[in-house]
């Protein structure tokens, strides 16, 4: 543990943004878990567009927050896109 006074001040910091970055990307995950879901069950067309939408919503956002890298947030809607055409 840090003995220096700046480097508690980082530490308890990091924590905070660490905490906050997990609650980020799990819901990232959840939306997108619904929307793999959702096509999964080749539910109607105009719900399956709903869920991905909001599956890029929150990718965009964790994007936003610093959260994942934008490439990699590209990369997934991408992937998630080409499952709802494939299945459609």
């Amino acid at each position: 543990m840090a003995n220096i006074k700046s480097a508690k001040k980082r530490a308890a910091l990091s924590e905070v943004r660490r905490l906050r970055n997990r609650a980020v990307r799990s819901t990232v995950h959840t939306a997108v878990r619904r929307f793999e879901r959702a096509v999964a069950n080749s539910d109607a067309a105009a719900d399956n567009v709903a869920t991905l939408r909001e599956a890029c919503r929150q990718l965009d956002r964790a994007v936003t927050r610093g959260v994942m890298h934008r490439n990699t947030a590209a990369r997934k809607k991408s992937r998630l896109a080409k499952k709802l055409t494939q299945h459609a």
